[in-house]
């Protein structure tokens, strides 16, 4: 893509006076219509254009956007609080918009100007997924790049506007990864997501279908490195918006993107376990409604606790985040990187508190609310992608941060 011959220098805010309030209001009052279609979203691989209509009038792309590019420029905990409640109408849906449109404050953080008015423009309207392994390569020519790959895994790209692609540029030694950025347009989207598909067990709804690039001519400006989880400081974000959020430290709020949709499934999986212990009697004598019942009344304040243990684990964390940057700012230092691999495990925690919350209560309901269409059957697969996924592995994490914190290794994730 090549310079567009007129870039604007800002973008209107669609609502200058939007709060964070409002946009956690917004989210609440959709959760009935994402409920409403869990089952054709699965089918789907992702929500319908109703929804996605719905989504861009209550502006949550735009959450963290710079508003000289069109966003609001709330603080992440506003995005947290959003995402967490779209999340219980639907995981899938949450997961999928949550994965797409948590990338506009990466861009205005690393990306030079030109490339965000871009990327941004013309009417800020921007959703990015990043699926962040490096199995792409570009190769040098003149003005940029020629990129090649397959990127499995792309969460929010059936509404993307553009899409992040991680790779490695040939003949660089050491190999060192970095992210191209590319319209939407020129990469091809495979319909390799959704129940239809049958490629995984859950997050149906979720949207990461795998995309293709062929050759596609990134330009100098839409690449840089992926050093997102040290970068170097300040960013090119700070130094544009004076805002700490753009200090661009993905350690953090990278891990956040994949345990808000399991708090949300916790909490849809407590209106569901609630509604089923109304409608059921116990099945031994004497009989008395399950609500009534102390091993089910057990189940659901332990797994009431454990929820909101999570989503306080989440905002305590959004709290610290921000205060971490504002000290970094003030300091003219970066924040250690072991400050990131200790918040990283501290929201492994949170999602694996919310994960065992839908499985305290999925164990103790019946086998028919597992069958297909079940909202805790449902909710059960969704959190068991959570569990398996690579950044969710607290063994793993718990092992290379503690040599990090002693001592014996000066590496983190990479």
């Amino acid at each position: 893509m090549e310079a567009s011959a007129t870039v604007p220098d800002s973008i209107p805010v669609p609502e200058p006076d939007l709060t964070p309030a409002d946009m956690i209001a917004r989210a609440r009052a959709l959760v009935p219509m994402l409920r409403e279609q869990q089952d054709e979203a699965e089918e789907r691989g992702h929500y319908s254009e109703t929804v996605h209509e719905a989504f861009l009038k209550a502006g949550f792309s735009r959450t963290t956007q710079p508003r000289r590019f069109g966003g609001y420029e709330f603080g992440l905990r506003t995005f947290l609080e959003t995402m967490v409640i779209i999340s219980t109408g639907d995981p899938g849906t949450g997961w999928c918009l949550t994965l797409g449109s948590s990338h506009a404050w990466l861009v205005a953080s690393h990306f030079p100007e030109q490339a965000q008015a871009e990327m941004f423009g013309p009417d800020g309207d921007f959703r990015c997924p990043h699926p962040a392994a490096p199995t792409g390569e570009g190769r040098r020519v003149d003005g940029g790049y020629q990129v090649s790959g397959r990127w499995p895994y792309a969460s929010g790209v059936p509404y993307a506007t553009w899409v992040f692609a991680t790779g490695f540029i040939a003949g660089d030694d050491p190999p060192m990864p970095y992210v191209f950025a590319m319209p939407r347009s020129q990469v091809t989207v495979l319909d390799d997501w959704g129940a239809r598909a049958g490629t995984v067990l859950g997050m149906h709804s979720s949207g990461s279908n795998t995309f293709v690039g062929e050759d596609v001519f990134v330009p100098e400006r839409f690449v840089v490195p992926f050093d997102w989880f040290e970068p170097k400081f300040p960013t090119p974000g700070l130094e544009l918006y004076g805002n700490p959020l753009y200090l661009g430290r993905a350690g953090g709020p990278y891990h956040t993107s994949l345990v808000v949709p399991v708090i949300g499934a916790a909490r849809a999986a407590l209106d569901a376990f609630a509604d089923h212990i109304r409608e059921k009697p116990t099945t031994f004598q004497p009989q008395i409604p399950r609500y009534r019942f102390h091993e089910d009344q057990r189940a659901y304040g332990q797994a009431m606790a454990m929820t909101d243990a999570a989503e306080t684990i989440l905002y305590g964390f959004a709290d610290q985040y921000q205060e971490a940057l504002e000290q970094s700012v003030a300091r003219g230092e970066p924040v250690d990187v072991r400050q990131d691999a200790r918040w990283w495990a501290l929201i492994q925690q949170a999602g694996g508190l919310a994960a065992g919350a839908v499985e305290t209560l999925v164990h103790r309901a019946t086998s028919s609310t597992s069958g297909r269409g079940e909202r805790l059957g449902r909710y059960f697969r969704d959190v068991t992608m959570y569990r398996q996924h690579i950044s969710a592995q607290q063994g793993d994490f718990a092992v290379r941060n503690a040599a990090m914190y002693l001592g014996a290794s000066d590496r983190w994730l990479f």
